[in-house]
């Protein structure tokens, strides 16, 4: 089986994320990872925390921290939202590891070796009272568009224009709130893309073809209106430092590298974290080095990380001239909003992960999400929506399927699963519609085509009530008990194959449904053809026992229970 290394959108350190981060990147990154190692494939899912740059540095100091503090605190409280949604990572890393600190100092000086790092003079705003250069998100002030009076040096989030810290009205220091702010002249390393302009391109024409459209598109607009130099360091008193040994007058002013440069290093610093801790039986370097014939490599994010991770970090890889391994297929998505408004992080609007978890259990939001992930478009997040899917697909189609079959069956006929009669043509009708269902939904998680991939799940589920419709076991009984007994351990066995195939969308649920049988020998990773078509992995005589309700049905008073504490709109 091929070896698959799959990562997602590093989160940023400051905040709980909310749900489209989660939908974004991490959850489908999930999903698909389960599938894989369901199927047999040896598979390394990793993911870390960024915490470099302007912001992690501000939210400590909004905090009262030290940064190293906080972002090891933040962290952690990050891990545990992704424990509670059931993220299963082979290594959930730091930025600010001393791995990811080694590689981004070796890429950096390989760069520099082969000529495409340059050191340049640029004029930055310095601060007197802070004793300081600036960084952009460090300079706050007035748009000069909108008049929104907290506009950051590099953005305005009111208007969404892209500033300069000069475009700036009245700007101030955004660390001790000083107007007595300078422009002088200061030297940082300039990443020279202008150089790697051909060889970026070369390289995404060879992937393009296999990527989704909104991949390919965004990075062929970049690469269309051409890649310039970019800044790689920054004036911070956090990041990854320049070395000493390669320049050391920048070292000596405390330069650190900027934090897209060494974020998406940080996919290998998380590997060799991971490595360090079983050394004797785990190597980083197979999965990223000289790995291109024997390591398939998956990357998911939403849009506005494509550019960074189709061109940018491409172009670092390529410059640094070592066999590094590059992306393979980069699954982007689209927004997911709250009410056709954007989520936002620091303007806490939306409903965030912790906040989910508090109301429900995971795998409402897994399955909700990823049946409705914004693949094609933006999908709007609405407490209408999300409520009539539990309800629906979650609580009827399937809960309600376990729980009836469960439960009559062992009203009627004990606490193992019964014998019945031999199979007829509606068993072999309902075999060949659960194998042909079961292909669809292999071929579409082959194909990273996650809505499709839920709706054929569904469709596998609403099998089982459209044959429990059809036989009608509490009808059957009163003149066919074997007939009707058939009819369970059939439903039975399906439940058992709902267990295995449910299990990348919801594995608490899928746990459940599993543990109600007691098997001996239960071991099946997943469900083969003929396995599908002739259902009998519950022999009969099997115990079994009823689990308690899968999924409660979402009430119109939790709706307004849900709308009133999170707000109907976006506004």
């Amino acid at each position: 089986m091929a070896r698959h290394l799959i990562t997602s959108a590093l989160p940023y350190i400051n905040g709980i994320k909310h749900l489209g981060n989660m939908v974004g990147s991490m959850l489908p990154a999930d999903v698909y990872s389960r599938y894989l190692r369901q199927r047999g494939h040896d598979v390394l899912y990793i993911c870390a925390t960024d915490e470099h740059g302007t912001p992690a540095e501000l939210a400590a100091k909004e905090q009262g921290l030290p940064v190293a503090e906080f972002c090891a605190q933040a962290h952690d409280a990050q891990k545990a939202v992704y424990d509670g949604f059931a993220l299963a990572f082979d290594y959930f890393g730091r930025s600010s590891s001393p791995e990811n600190r080694d590689i981004t100092q070796h890429f950096a000086r390989r760069l520099n070796e082969n000529g495409f790092i340059e050191e340049r003079a640029i004029r930055q705003v310095y601060s007197p009272a802070d004793g300081r250069f600036l960084p952009d998100r460090y300079v706050e002030g007035t748009c000069p568009h909108c008049g929104y009076d907290k506009a950051r040096g590099d953005q305005c989030e009111n208007c969404t224009r892209v500033l300069d810290p000069t475009d700036l009205i009245d700007p101030r220091s955004a660390i001790s709130g000083s107007t007595d702010l300078e422009v002088r002249e200061t030297k940082h390393l300039f990443l020279l893309q202008s150089k790697l302009q051909h060889e970026v391109e070369a390289w995404v024409a060879r992937h393009e073809a296999d990527w989704p459209q909104l991949a390919s598109s965004i990075a062929r607009k970049w690469l269309t209106e051409g890649l310039h130099d970019r800044a790689i360091t920054r004036d911070l008193d956090w990041g990854v430092p320049v070395p000493a040994d390669t320049w050391p007058e920048l070292a000596a002013e405390g330069k650190v590298f900027y934090v897209w440069f060494d974020a998406p290093i940080e996919y290998i610093g998380a590997t060799k974290e991971w490595a360090d801790q079983d050394p004797e039986n785990r190597d980083w370097k197979s999965w990223w080095y000289e790995a291109d014939d024997t390591v398939r490599y998956t990357e998911f994010m939403a849009k506005d990380n494509v550019p960074f991770h189709t061109v940018m970090f491409p172009a670092t890889e390529l410059g640094v001239r070592e066999p590094w391994k590059k992306v393979d297929y980069v699954k982007a998505f689209n927004w997911l909003t709250y009410y056709g408004g954007k989520f936002s992080t620091s303007q806490k609007r939306g409903v965030f992960t912790d906040q989910a978890l508090d109301i429900l259990p995971a795998d409402y939001w897994r399955y909700f999400l990823i049946a409705n992930a914004p693949e094609s478009d933006d999908s709007s997040f609405t407490w209408e929506h999300f409520t009539a899917t539990v309800n629906k697909d979650l609580a009827d189609t399937l809960g309600n399927f376990v729980n009836r079959v469960l439960s009559f069956s062992r009203k009627r006929f004990g606490d193992d699963v019964p014998a019945g009669g031999e199979p007829g043509e509606a068993e072999a009708r309902l075999g060949e519609e659960i194998a042909r269902l079961l292909a669809e939904y292999e071929s579409q998680m082959e194909a990273l085509q996650f809505r499709k991939a839920a709706a054929a799940l569904r469709a596998l589920w609403s099998a089982g009530n459209s044959y429990l419709e059809e036989k009608a076991p509490w009808l059957e009984i009163k003149t066919d008990k074997d007939g009707a007994a058939l009819t369970l351990r059939t439903a039975m066995n399906l439940i058992h194959l709902y267990s295995v195939v449910s299990e990348p969308f919801i594995p608490a649920t899928a746990a459940t449904m599993r543990a109600a049988f007691t098997l001996s020998d239960d071991t099946a990773a997943w469900v083969t053809e003929a396995e599908a078509k002739s259902l009998t992995a519950v022999p009969a005589g099997t115990p079994f026992t009823v689990p308690p309700v899968l999924f409660a049905k979402l009430t119109d008073e939790d709706l307004e229970t849900y709308k009133e504490r999170f707000g109907g709109s976006p506004e």
